[in-house]
């Protein structure tokens, strides 16, 4: 098929993109386009939307009483406790990491003996702790009979590390810490989650096994982040360790995916 240019000679229409199907796989920014030295108007645009919402779900503050009421909705049981790190506000939080490793001062927390410790924290995206940590607890408590599960623990202005001094106040032999992780241009909601065995203050990244990019349905389903995450939990337990010495040998994909 042809179609006429300026001059009334018959020019070759477009063929199809070949990046097409490249470009449908993934929400990854891929074959973008070219005018002249630059992007397109279209994506352009399409990049600095992206790049706001991604700054929004950083600065956005995080909700408790949105989580409290999405865990009620789910059907979660058990009793949620608020904590706090000893970054005051979120620009300190951001500026400065090691304040959101650390409890803030005259924290009191139910001592107990628990085989886990579920914590979430509001890492760098509330946003994905308000839509996906309700989901992410429930399929992981589906799955875990006979476990016993320490009181839930709510935490603000959090890093990752926060969990160690956490999990070890509750008395939990492992703690699960569900974090909103660093948004990216496609990803503004992804929840990740940390488990670390024996947790106490001083435990390294190396000590952690992650599973990362829970955000359906663009990313890991609950079932699936569930499935992973109870099979690293029940290998710890047998193992007495987390970290590099605990490896998933689950499935690289889902089934029915590659």
């Amino acid at each position: 098929m042809t179609a006429p240019d300026g001059a009334g000679v018959a020019t070759p229409a477009p063929a199809n993109d070949p990046w097409s199907l490249l470009r449908n796989a993934t929400r990854a920014r891929v074959a973008l386009g070219r005018a002249g030295d630059g992007l397109p108007t279209a994506r352009e645009l399409e990049f600095r939307a992206a790049h706001a919402v991604a700054r929004d779900a950083v600065h956005t503050p995080l909700d408790a009483d949105r989580v409290r009421a999405a865990l009620a909705d789910a059907g979660v049981g058990l009793p949620l406790v608020e904590v706090h790190s000893q970054a005051p506000d979120r620009t300190t939080y951001l500026q400065r990491p090691d304040l959101g490793r650390r409890l803030a001062d005259g924290t009191q927390l139910p001592a107990g003996d628990a085989d886990l410790a579920l914590v979430l924290a509001d890492g760098l995206s509330p946003r994905a702790v308000h839509e996906h940590a309700a989901g992410t607890v429930t399929a992981v408590l589906e799955r875990l009979p006979g476990w016993s599960v320490a009181p839930l623990v709510l935490a603000h202005q959090a890093r990752v590390a926060l969990g160690d001094p956490v999990g070890e106040a509750l008395g939990a032999r492992i703690v699960v810490v569900l974090v909103g992780e660093r948004p990216g241009l496609s990803s503004a909601d992804s929840l990740g989650l940390y488990l670390t065995h024996d947790p106490r203050p001083g435990r390294a990244d190396s000590e952690r096994n992650c599973i990362s990019n829970v955000r359906p349905p663009h990313g890991l389903s609950y079932a699936q982040a569930a499935d992973t995450l109870v099979a690293l939990l029940q290998a710890a337990r047998q193992l007495g360790a987390s970290g590099v010495v605990l490896k998933d040998e689950g499935a690289a994909l889902p089934p029915g995916v590659g």
